[in-house]
């Protein structure tokens, strides 16, 4: 199938890369002539891993193309995607679908007149019929159909998600639109991933929901962390033993410090302001994000405890400022707000994390870059681990603790166990657990 996407960041690039490795004919389009530069020219705008290699060989068998022209872009495309960024807005919190209703607009003079117009930006309830309405309005005599189709990728592991989906959802209200979208997933579906045909309406909602409920998830874990560890229980206990119940499940359960991203702060936002238009609160969710926002301050208030009260003066080691790992995406990242908390209590900072720092530093100021975890950790007083990098995974604590001034690590994904850290000669504090007393004073008599 001839395949055009409208918008060629994330969602759009990923989706067109893979679009065309299952053997359709792709062209994604985007007005920023810089990016569709880079990309013709094989290079990637982001960092996702196995995207460049996929691009590259798409674009050697000529199944994926770009282009900067609209009007040529989608000139014979069975299907047009509108994959453009929807932002919140400053003013008011509100998704800012400006420029899906821009595109729609363009596609609209440009489009065959029988194509399919597929929403898959992230956007409102409502939005697929607001683009069905402008369709009519620019091109009263086209036949086109709309549909909503929700991206459902995660950051790290977003070709695995694409081609491995644990489900497709398709928002449709005509049933040429139900059998063209079937054609274009009929290499997926024959795999066997379900694919559920819903209104345009549900489509759009699920997407939402879903990561509302899954930032709920988050959040929960993260709070029965704060009284495990007022009432000396262990998290990671307590996790596993609530996720092996099935209805539960065990993913999402593990805590942090505070969801990030593009996605979860931007959705459950905007899921809030949709439902306070309609005049039905989602409470839940409401306290979901204030919780999770207070929750990344708080970090802050965890590492000066850690290190007596005070971090004045003192140099702290941040190892991890993407929100995850396997990206280079700091939207949201709880680094920011916990080294801006640190640095207002004059703390001296240090950063590394693998892919994060060309974009950090054109958010952070008065902090120093390093090379790798030691060359972060020299001379500081206390370690910070703050994303769950695989390199940081596999640190040698006692080359940690040899290259740092103080003793002081501070594990906010409960990487290392306490007698990890006693071995080293280090001080652990973690999230959800408390140190033996035994241990605690074995750390000690170690440093």
């Amino acid at each position: 199938m001839k395949i055009a996407i409208i918008g060629s960041g994330y969602v759009g690039l990923v989706t067109g890369a893979c679009l065309a490795d299952i053997g359709h004919d792709v062209t994604c389009i985007d007005i920023d002539e810089e990016k569709i530069a880079m990309l013709v020219s094989g290079q990637i705008p982001f960092y996702e891993p196995g995207l460049e290699a996929l691009v590259m060989k798409t674009s050697a068998e000529n199944t994926l193309k770009f282009s900067t022209d609209v009007a040529t872009g989608v000139k014979g495309a069975e299907i047009i995607f509108i994959a453009v960024g929807t932002p919140p807005r400053r003013s008011d919190g509100h998704v800012d679908i400006s420029a899906v209703y821009s595109a729609a607009r363009q596609v609209s003079k440009s489009a065959d007149k029988s194509a399919l117009i597929v929403s898959k930006s992230t956007v409102p309830v409502g939005t697929s019929d607001e683009i069905e309405r402008i369709i009519r309005e620019e091109s009263p005599h086209a036949r086109v159909s709309i549909a909503s189709n929700p991206e459902f990728l995660r950051e790290g592991c977003a070709i695995a998600d694409f081609q491995q989906p644990d489900r497709i959802i398709i928002g449709v209200a005509e049933d040429n639109a139900r059998r063209v979208m079937s054609k274009l997933y009929q290499p997926l579906a024959a795999k066997g991933v379900p694919v559920l045909f819903t209104s345009r309406r549900d489509a759009e909602l699920i997407k939402y929901a879903a990561n509302a409920f899954l930032a709920v998830k988050i959040t929960f874990i993260n709070e029965i962390a704060d009284l495990c560890e007022a009432t000396g229980a262990d998290v990671a206990f307590v996790s596993k033993g609530i996720g092996l119940d099935s209805r539960i499940g065990s993913k999402f359960l593990q805590a942090g410090p505070g969801f990030g991203g593009s996605c979860f702060p931007k959705d459950t936002t905007a899921l809030v302001k949709t439902a306070q238009d309609f005049g039905r609160p989602l409470r839940l969710i409401e306290t979901t994000v204030s919780v999770n926002d207070q929750r990344k301050r708080n970090m802050a208030r965890k590492i000066i405890a850690a290190c007596g009260g005070s971090v004045r003066k003192k140099t702290i080691a941040i190892l991890g400022l993407t929100f995850k790992p396997n990206t280079d995406d700091l939207r949201g990242a709880p680094s920011l707000d916990i080294i801006s908390a640190l640095q207002d209590q004059g703390a001296i900072i240090q950063v590394f994390d693998p892919k994060g720092m060309d974009i950090a530093k054109t958010l952070l100021s008065d902090v120093t870059f390093s090379r790798d975890p030691y060359d972060a950790a020299h001379k500081a007083d206390a370690v910070v681990i703050v994303t769950e990098w695989d390199i940081f995974c596999k640190m040698d604590l006692g080359k940690l603790r040899a290259a740092m001034s103080g003793d002081t690590l501070v594990d906010l994904r409960n990487i290392f166990s306490a007698a990890d850290a006693t071995r080293a000669g280090l001080q652990l504090t973690g999230l959800g657990r408390q140190i033996p007393l035994a241990t605690a004073k074995a750390t000690r008599v170690a440093a």
